[in-house]
């Protein structure tokens, strides 16, 4: 079965583009939404091994109030399903500076700047982060049983 990405961005151009690559380079399952509770419930009721998210979402709304890709990923890491689940920002903002000031304030794990010009490089990222987020699981996982087992 393949991974699951949910990308998170509301210009349909960009959104059908990563699915795009997601899917032909990468063969991932890809979901779509730009609607912020959909996002929460999304990755709080399915199996997502990772989320694209835009950093300018223009219209996103989380009960009520607008957020952007920001606001939203640190929604996402207050979920126990996002804890530990990898956020790469996409963003056409690639000033000097940007991309540790956007990963610090949002607690993702990594940065593309857009337009995506290395595809392959994308899907190379996002599996990259999906592996590691799996050791970590797997880690976890094995000293909770330790912790148990005595």
């Amino acid at each position: 079965m393949a991974d699951l990405v949910l990308v998170v961005e509301d210009e349909p151009a960009n959104a059908i583009l990563v699915e795009a690559i997601l899917t032909t380079l990468g063969g991932f399952e890809v979901v779509l939404s730009d609607v912020g509770d959909e996002v929460l419930e999304i990755v709080k009721n399915r199996n997502v091994a990772a989320v694209l998210m835009d950093v300018s979402l223009g219209h996103t709304r989380v009960s009520g109030d607008k957020v952007d890709g920001v606001e939203l990923t640190r929604l996402l890491r207050d979920l126990p399903e996002g804890n530990n689940l990898p956020v790469i920002l996409l963003t056409a903002h690639a000033m000097k500076g940007d991309r540790e000031r956007l990963l610090f304030e949002s607690s993702a794990n990594d940065y593309v700047a857009k337009p995506i010009i290395d595809q392959p490089g994308l899907v190379s990222l996002v599996e990259r982060h999906i592996r590691a987020a799996e050791a970590v699981r797997a880690e976890l996982e094995a000293r909770d049983k330790g912790r148990h087992a005595g």
